[in-house]
């Protein structure tokens, strides 16, 4: 029996879910005392509800830096994730190697943008289950296939109902999240990675339409990578920074 994932608790959501969202996730890549060697900001426009409740990925871009301000070089369009479109139900499906189809083996960042947009919206259908200031365990979501690149492993994801608060003018529920000392193992062509992951944010949810009305996203990855069969194993320190938000007039 297949074990349910994070994305398997996605439910089907109503036309008030229609819109659409920018994300963007920045990745600082440093070394073992802290020193930034370089930075990438990927950023995609996520729309759903056109027509019916479908997906549609446009406006994908990276950029690149090397300091910390946010200065970046030309965005660099992704064409082959330009019009991405599916059922959101099938979202589910995105754990599987046949849904990114058109994306190049090494693309794991972009695959990245829809499985962070999809996870931040699987913790938004749970809600209806938290009590303010509780910790809730998500059950059985321990192992996740990334598409046949890998594997990704929880050793507990816990979602809190904190308070409330307005955003965009809603009156919103925030749910803190954390899943903490999660390992992976990546391997894509040429690359092999093994290491460990800690990630966490918030989420604030409109309490009218219960659709998510911020986003934030913050990963620490720390692990060893190899490139081709005889390399030799070098450390990789990486830190994410997502923010998911409406589109203005969505």
């Amino acid at each position: 029996m297949t074990k349910p994932t994070i994305l398997s608790l996605l439910t089907l959501a109503s036309a008030a879910h229609a819109g659409t969202w920018r994300f963007t996730c920045d990745y600082f890549n440093m070394d073992t005392t802290g020193h930034l060697t370089s930075r990438d900001r990927f950023s995609a426009l996520y729309t759903r509800g056109v027509p019916g409740d479908t997906v549609r990925w446009s406006d994908v871009s990276v950029a690149h830096g090397s300091d910390w301000p946010d200065q970046f070089g030309p965005a660099e369009k992704r064409p082959f994730m330009e019009g991405f479109t599916y059922p959101y139900v099938t979202a589910q499906n995105s754990l599987q190697p046949e849904f990114f189809r058109g994306f190049p083996p090494q693309a794991m960042q972009e695959r990245n943008l829809v499985w962070d947009t999809h996870m931040l919206e699987g913790f938004a259908t749970q809600l209806d289950k938290l009590k303010p200031n509780v910790p809730w365990s998500m059950p059985d979501v321990s192992e996740l296939s990334l598409a046949g690149a890998g594997m990704f492993h929880h050793r507990d994801v816990q979602l809190t109902l904190t308070g409330t608060a307005t955003r965009n003018g809603e009156q919103c529920a925030v749910i803190d999240y954390r899943a903490f000392f999660n390992t992976l193992d990546v391997k894509v062509p040429g690359i092999a990675l093994k290491g460990w992951s800690h990630y966490w944010g918030q989420i604030w949810i409109s309490k009218a339409s219960k659709r998510i009305e911020y986003g934030t996203l913050y990963e620490v990855v720390i692990g060893e990578f190899t490139l081709g069969e005889q390399g030799k194993p070098q450390t990789m320190h990486v830190f994410r920074k997502g923010i998911l938000e409406p589109v203005a007039g969505n």
